[in-house]
């Protein structure tokens, strides 16, 4: 059976806290197995006999949303797909001078050259984005940055959920 890794978006902030253990619990009961997580941000590796990212997606999603009683947009890769969009984002170098915090977001569709183009000619003080392939990179030196989750997706025009880039090597180390 085929594994995959999902991100939940927006999970154990703003009062939509979901615990660890719980979801686990959960997922193995609606039929997931080898379910594992990654600290508690809603990073999900499940086995599952769905045979799809997007069947995945909607049926976490589904399960959550009757579970949880709020929605829980969820982005789902295979193993292969995370080990492909972190080399890919291993390799740009940063846009900013010093070291700016590296973000990758996970987005559900891939953005159209247009959204691409609109993400890249971003141009906040401290804050730089562009696309590659199915992820957006996000540099932000700022405390405060304005370019925020739901911004970007509005540029982009798709749900997406963001992980930072240390947290993206640990889970590339522990699940691809």
């Amino acid at each position: 059976m085929p594994s995959y890794v999902a991100f939940l978006r927006a999970v154990n902030v703003g009062g939509r806290m979901v615990k660890m253990a719980a979801l686990r619990e959960q997922l193995e009961r609606h039929g997931f197995s080898d379910v594992e997580t990654f600290i508690a941000s809603g990073n999900v590796k499940v086995t599952t006999r769905l045979r799809s990212t997007g069947s995945v997606e909607k049926n976490l999603e589904k399960l959550l949303i009757e579970w949880l009683d709020f929605e829980v947009p969820s982005i789902v890769r295979t193993p292969a797909q995370l080990a492909a969009a972190y080399a890919a984002g291993g390799d740009l170098e940063p846009p900013l001078p010093g070291t700016p915090r590296h973000y990758v977001a996970f987005l559900r569709d891939k953005p159209g050259p247009k959204a691409a183009a609109a993400l890249a000619a971003w141009e906040e003080p401290d804050e730089r984005a562009m696309v590659v392939g199915q992820e957006a990179h996000l540099w932000l030196a700022s405390d405060r940055p304005k370019l925020t989750n739901s911004r970007m997706e509005k540029i982009l025009d798709t749900v997406g959920t963001a992980r930072d880039w240390k947290t993206l090597t640990k889970l590339v180390d522990l699940w691809t």
